[in-house]
């Protein structure tokens, strides 16, 4: 481009033409990159972010090549070096004073530190991940099918599939998460948010790197992109020699990376919104409600959760079942339940109504997720009977968790069939998890808000992330079509 820009400049998006704007041409330099997205949003990415996200890709893509000719015994040695770094006491202490460090930071700047604590029971799941994976079979190679013909035969073997990079919210265990794509043969890029880069660059300068070394995998195996600002993530994404773009986070920042990645021809795997749903049927259990709706509500991160429908015909005994919950679980954190709830559910709650924080919910709402940091947050409504839950669920919901709360079978398999839900249960919504569903470290989890997820589970983790690669063995010379 230009040395210089004009806010008067045309940029073409989708055949449309749009200016450049005054705020990216007085800030715009000569080796910037600009990305322009559906919809007409201009991104500016400084060539400082191109430079440090261009360096750690080029990393990892050396270190794939070498990749090819490690052994599956050192991936899995990796993984336990990595486990034993963090299992030492003098290794975490450093780590934990820089993430004290970060915490104390984002406080500073009014920021939320609800996952960016690295705690006791954080560095065990941490742990408890990587001698999962080690313990893991390698995938790259790994048999799918095999068809036999006469004098000839077609085998279809998992194949890693090359660079995979990640853009993650704050949360110092995603290391753990995500270095699974080894298992697979890939290479990882991270860019972390802001407010956990001083954990990251420690767990990496005092963990990661020293694994790899001692187990002999290339050290850009595992690339850091040391950079606070948003525009290195775009600059990720637009690295045409990334196979996956990984990004989770807030909905909004995860589907604008999502849009940068769609827009240079990578394919993306986004984890975004969340808020889970939970439906209390005709024949629900009044104490089983009480206790899954505790459970629910721990802590918010995306299987919390948000939104819960009481059939009218049992609100009379279960409304104020569900406030009481509400109030078990606020209590636990020192803190006051907030309900967004209908009117209908406020007179039922009328004697309850000093204990918590009400608002009065229209039913556009039920499409929030409530990002609350300590007071447990939920929306309450009445509904006739479960079909109007899942109408509900279908048009307002981000087509992501839902439980029915029932001890008919009729309910839970209408609901099983009927709602457009990858996850479904009977119990308490944070079950889906795949470090706690399946004993795999998830690198996310996929709703269906945008269209069904295409040939995976909405649970991704490190070694589903591979390629297919087909290889014909002829014995017989005379084969032909």
């Amino acid at each position: 481009m230009n040395h210089t820009l004009k806010a008067t400049d045309i940029v073409l998006i989708d055949g449309a033409p749009h200016p450049i704007g005054k705020e990216i041409a007085d800030r715009y330099q000569e080796g910037d990159l600009i990305i322009g997205l559906s919809g007409g949003h201009l991104l500016h990415v400084p060539q400082a972010d191109l430079l440090v996200a261009t360096s750690a890709v080029s990393q990892s893509v050396e270190a794939f090549e070498l990749l090819k000719s490690v052994k599956s015994e050192q991936f899995s040695q990796f993984f336990y070096t990595f486990a034993q770094k963090l299992e030492d006491d003098a290794v975490f202490a450093k780590i934990k004073s820089s993430n004290e460090d970060d915490v104390a930071s984002a406080l500073q700047r009014g920021r939320s530190t609800t996952r960016l604590i690295l705690t006791d029971a954080m560095r065990s799941d941490m742990i408890l991940a990587l001698r999962s994976w080690g313990d893991t079979p390698h995938v790259d190679g790994s048999t799918l099918e095999s068809v036999d013909h006469q004098g000839w035969s077609v085998t279809a073997a998992k194949s890693s599939l090359g660079v995979v990079a990640f853009v993650f919210e704050g949360r110092p265990n995603v290391f753990a998460d995500a270095t699974g794509v080894l298992r697979s043969g890939n290479t990882c890029v991270f860019r972390i948010g802001s407010d956990a880069l001083g954990t990251a660059q420690a767990i990496m300068n005092l963990a990661v790197l020293p694994a790899l070394e001692f187990c002999g995998l290339p050290i850009g195996a595992v690339s850091l992109v040391e950079s606070r600002s948003h525009a290195s993530g775009w600059a990720l994404f637009s690295d045409k020699r990334v196979s996956l773009a990984i990004a989770r986070g807030s909905g909004e920042a995860v589907l604008q990376l999502g849009a940068v990645a769609r827009q240079f021809g990578i394919a993306v795997s986004l984890h975004g919104t969340g808020g889970a749903w939970m439906i209390a049927g005709e024949h629900a259990d009044a104490q089983w409600l009480s206790k899954v709706v505790i459970n629910s509500l721990d802590r918010k991160v995306c299987n919390t959760l948000n939104v819960c429908c009481i059939v009218r015909s049992r609100a009379f005994e279960l409304v104020p079942q569900f406030v009481d919950a509400m109030n078990r679980a606020a209590l636990l954190r020192n803190a006051i339940a907030v309900i967004h709830a209908d009117l209908a559910s406020q007179k039922l709650m009328a004697d309850q109504i000093k204990s918590i924080e009400v608002h009065n919910l229209s039913v556009g709402e039920l499409s929030s997720e409530w990002e609350w940091e300590n007071a447990p947050e939920c929306s309450l409504v009445i509904v006739n009977d479960v079909d109007e839950a899942i109408v509900l669920f279908n048009q307002y919901a981000p087509s992501f968790i839902v439980s029915i709360i029932s001890d008919n079978e009729g309910e839970l398999e209408k609901v099983w069939r009927e709602t457009n839900a990858p996850f479904v249960s009977n119990g308490m919504t944070r079950w889906v998890d795949g470090q706690f569903a399946l004993n795999k470290p998830e690198l996310g989890l996929s709703n269906w808000q945008n269209g069904r997820t295409f040939g995976r589970g909405g649970i991704l983790s490190g070694d589903s992330v591979f390629s297919v690669r087909y290889r014909a063995l002829q014995h017989e010379v005379d084969l032909h079509r």
